[in-house]
């Protein structure tokens, strides 16, 4: 581990396994987002121009379901991500304490400083994803709801 303290290190922990869930969770991050910016304007546009209601109820839905499973997945999966980084940094810091057999900060903190850095991140990603899941699967119920019973 690289024991000089950069703000790539933070989220990469100079380390691959560390850098490759801090890359997993950045891609999700912007998939979750396009999907998020998707549902903002497809429910905007609904707003604008009316449902076509000619259309079976499950026709009309289908757009504004879709995607939502990925919002779902990231936000539970994306905690678990950061997770991983994070007692990946902490092995890391114990494996440098062993190494140069001292519990000095210099030895421990990059590896902390990288753990943390990926629980940051994952929460980051998961919290964004499971407040717009919550949301757009309230209005698509909603407006699912509306259609049968209105």
């Amino acid at each position: 581990m690289n024991n000089q303290f950069t703000l790539l290190n933070l989220f990469t922990g100079g380390d691959l396994a560390i850098m490759g869930s801090s890359v997993v969770l950045v891609i999700g991050s912007i998939l979750s987002w396009y999907v998020i910016i998707g549902k903002f304007r497809l429910w905007s546009r609904a707003k604008r121009m009316g449902i076509n209601t000619a259309l079976s109820a499950d026709e009309i839905i289908y757009p504004f379901d879709e995607g939502l499973w990925f919002l779902s997945m990231t936000s539970t999966v994306a905690p678990f991500l950061g997770l991983f980084g994070t007692v990946w940094g902490v092995m890391n810091s114990f494996a440098s304490i062993g190494a140069a057999k001292s519990v000095a900060l210099a030895v421990i903190a990059p590896g902390l400083a990288a753990a943390l850095g990926t629980t940051v991140l994952g929460l980051m990603v998961a919290i964004p994803a499971a407040v717009a899941y919550q949301y757009f699967s309230k209005k698509s119920d909603d407006l699912y709801n509306g259609l049968n019973h209105g």
